[in-house]
């Protein structure tokens, strides 16, 4: 009989699967050709993962036989690693070490062989060159040989059973280590065969015995990564798909309970999901379904998989198909009937499934286009009205409507005598001189046969489903601008007008070029976005009415401050109103009839118009006070117009801080400021060096509160060049800070700016680069020269 090596050192490839010999190695098989490469990137490596968490444990502790264990000991094969480098064994599994007896390892693979008795088909004591563990020490995969065992004294001593007598073996094996380990390792398994009648043909005999090596590595395989969501699978070999039905593409990225139905006994289930809860092999039979809804009894084995940090990295699973073996237990009838059950059931679900496939396709495409609807108009609602700036929202609808419902759009908005004054357009590939061209000499003068004209006139929608010369030349009556729409290309339009409030507003013209005509859905999709977006245009249009509104009335009631001999001031003010740009804070400066000089600060509680117009008349009776004070006395003037607000009502309740600048009796005195306050935040003095601090010293109830309260004042003398900056409280409220704090924050302010810093300077470093604009500012810097 011949043997299978011819001499030349090249070993046949017979058609053996090797799916078996690759999950215990971790190997990936090569992704299906419709992966991506980064699909594929992502299986392999957590495959390859597995693997190396039991090889890099061989670097420490005691070799591969301290991390290999808990994936191969108790596998139904024989299993060796083989350090390549050296060339011995390193580890050998439980079936092995049956094999070979009690043989220290390492151990040199020639050693190890003539240990188990290993020889050819022919009997003859395989030479190092010819044997299939030299040729996998080599780094070359063998793809299958048989060779014979012929137990020797060392695995036979005192055993007189079957298992010592002769038994023909079944070599596969191949590189385990990734080409840049430091360790090179390689993995070979011997599979038991039965060697059938004697026959006269080798060849013959080799055949049969490939033919039963394929059965029985018919097992399957699965690999699990715990370290993902649900513990999906990441592989699975053929043999899988074969048992199942479901192939590697629909198998991995899922938890394998896909294969539990009906039957499934739940107690088995709940042990498993136990054992893999506490990280412990378990090894059962359970009733599991194939993709086409048949039942099939399945002998599970599950091995949880550590790295060397003894971390768990994945699960390894063998599975086989023992339903004939179980339908000839009687213990298993009852189960067998559950089985024929949930057939019947697979098969009407089946059925049914067919009908409400149809039923649900119909559904799904209608719930499309209501969910792409609903999406279209939640977004519109809000970008629309995210902005207070006409041309900004009129480039925010241009974007909602291109490409999603048009081509191209061209948007126009009319006064009130129905003049266009502005227009907005967009294309879907660009094509930005043409729309300006168009827009110059078509939208700015619509004639009224257009659709535009029409939708405007009427206030309804005007839908032509297929463009046409005769209809082209009508509406772009010159050569010009028939032409500029070819260009821009243009099958079928639709118009539908702007109409907020009873109000008509603009007209939106949609154009799609590319053969699709517009229909009633479309038109009714168009209906109500121009309705949103007419409201949010409305609303800017009634936002800058008010606006204009508040700007003439912030300037009467924000002074310019006047010029006042010995003294340089400058004033700042910032609104948080959404409403206008007028709020409840304000600043004043006065030249009194005594020579004395009046600054205030006040904050009208509110930040609307009605705060602003509060402020005017509180501002009007303080300056009245003020200036004709029987007593001048701070205190006196802030109780004097407590009594006249709440007498006359003119505000509920407000803040203010006053001071009564008297100049020096002869040059070279200080400067002597009178204070008082009503619940106010303390004014600051910047002192001619830049250094700040407060004045402070004295506060009271707030205006409106009390009008019988005292209200006391403090006198404080300042150098010439000192300035004094009062400011309302929006400019001290940060997110997250106590007044104190937001004080401190603005004195660093001040303290950062030149020492020569104007008045005018001072306030911009007041105020910062990015202010907090919800609350009102008002600040005012003095400086007494």
């Amino acid at each position: 009989m011949p043997s299978p090596n011819d001499g030349s050192g090249d070993r046949p490839a017979p058609p053996v699967p090797l799916e078996a010999a690759a999950v215990l190695a971790g190997a990936a098989p090569a992704a299906p050709p419709a992966a991506g490469a980064a699909a594929e990137q992502a299986q392999q490596t957590s495959i390859v993962d597995a693997a190396e968490a039991a090889v890099s444990a061989t670097e420490t502790q005691s070799g591969a036989q301290a991390a290999l264990p808990a994936v191969l000991a108790d596998v139904p094969v024989a299993v060796l690693v083989i350090d390549q480098a050296a060339g011995t064994v390193v580890y050998a599994n439980t079936a092995a070490t049956e094999l070979a007896g009690n043989v220290r390892l390492p151990v040199p693979i020639d050693a190890w062989g003539a240990a188990v008795g290993l020889t050819d088909l022919t009997g003859s004591p395989l030479a190092s060159t010819a044997s299939p563990l030299s040729y996998v020490s080599s780094g070359r995969p063998l793809t299958g040989e048989a060779v014979r065992l012929s137990p020797g004294p060392s695995n036979t001593a005192g055993d007189s059973s079957a298992d010592a007598r002769e038994r023909l073996l079944w070599v596969t094996g191949f590189p385990l280590s990734r080409d840049s380990s430091e360790q090179r390792l390689a993995l070979v398994v011997f599979l038991h065969v039965e060697e059938g009648d004697s026959v006269d043909d080798p060849e013959a005999q080799l055949r049969a015995l490939r033919d039963r090596a394929v059965v029985a590595t018919d097992i399957a395989f699965t690999i699990t990564d715990p370290r993902q969501a649900d513990d999906p699978l990441v592989w699975v070999n053929p043999s899988f798909t074969r048992i199942t039905g479901w192939s590697y593409e629909e198998s991995v990225g899922r938890n394998c309970r896909f294969l539990q139905g009906s039957a499934t006994d739940h107690a088995t289930v709940d042990m498993i999901r136990k054992a893999l809860q506490e990280q412990q092999p378990v090894s059962t039979t359970l009733l599991n379904y194939r993709k086409d809804g048949t039942a099939f009894w399945n002998q599970l084995s599950i091995t949880p998989v550590f790295d060397g940090d003894g971390q768990l990295v994945s699960f390894v699973g063998v599975q086989t198909d023992v339903t004939e073996r179980v339908r000839g237990e009687d213990a298993r009838s009852a189960a067998f009937a559950a089985e024929r059950t949930a057939r019947k059931e697979a098969e009407q679900a089946r059925a049914e499934a067919e009908q409400a496939r149809a039923e649900a396709e119909q559904a799904r495409a209608e719930a499309v286009t209501a969910q792409d609807r609903l999406a279209l108009m939640a977004e519109a609602t809000s970008t629309l009205s995210a902005t207070l700036d006409m041309a900004e929202l009129f480039d925010r609808l241009a974007s909602l409507c291109v490409p999603l419902l048009a081509d191209w759009v061209f948007l126009t908005m009319v006064d009130d005598h129905g003049t266009v004054r502005e227009t907005a357009t967009r294309h879907r590939d660009g094509r930005a001189a043409e729309l300006r061209e168009l827009a110059l000499l078509h939208a700015m003068a619509l004639p009224e046969g257009s659709p535009s004209r029409r939708s405007l006139t009427t206030a309804e929608p005007v839908l032509v489903e297929q463009v046409t010369e005769k209809w082209l030349h009508r509406v772009f009556p010159t050569a010009v601008t028939a032409d500029l729409f070819r260009r821009l290309g243009g099958t079928s339009v639709l118009t539908v007008p702007l109409v907020a409030r009873r109000r008509t507003l603009g007209a939106m013209a949609l154009v799609t070029g590319r053969g699709r005509s517009f229909g009633p859905e479309d038109l009714e999709l168009a209906r109500d976005l121009s309705r949103r977006a007419a409201m949010a245009m409305d609303n800017v249009r009634l936002y800058q009415q008010e606006h204009a509104v508040a700007e003439t009335l912030q300037r009467s009631l924000l002074p310019d401050l006047p010029t006042i001999p010995g003294i340089s001031a400058a004033a700042h003010y910032l609104s948080a109103s959404t409403a206008a740009d007028v709020g409840g804070d304000f600043y004043d400066l006065l030249s009194l009839p005594d020579g004395a000089v009046a600054v205030a600060v006040g904050d009208v509680v509110g930040h609307d118009l009605a705060a602003a117009a509060a402020m005017g008349h509180l501002r009007g009776l303080l300056r009245a006070c003020m200036w004709d004070a029987a007593d001048p006395d701070p205190g006196a003037v802030l109780g004097r117009l407590d009594r006249l607000v709440q007498g006359l009502q003119v505000a509920q309740m407000a803040t203010i801080v006053y001071v009564r600048a008297v100049r020096p009796a002869a040059p070279g005195q200080p400067w002597r400021l009178e204070l008082g306050n009503a619940g106010h935040p303390p004014m600051l003095l910047r002192d001619p060096d830049g250094s700040i601090r407060q004045l402070d010293g004295v506060t009271g109830l707030l205006v409106g509160v009390d009008a019988t309260h005292h209200r006391d004042s403090v006198v404080e003398e300042v150098p010439a060049g000192t300035t004094l900056i009062a400011y309302t409280d929006g400019l001290i409220e940060q997110p997250g800070m106590d007044l104190d704090q937001g004080i401190a924050a603005l004195a660093a302010r001040l303290r950062a700016a030149p020492v020569d810093a104007t008045p005018a300077d001072l306030c911009r470093h007041a105020v910062g680069p990015t202010p907090d604009r919800r609350d009102d500012v008002a600040v005012i810097a003095v400086r007494f020269d």
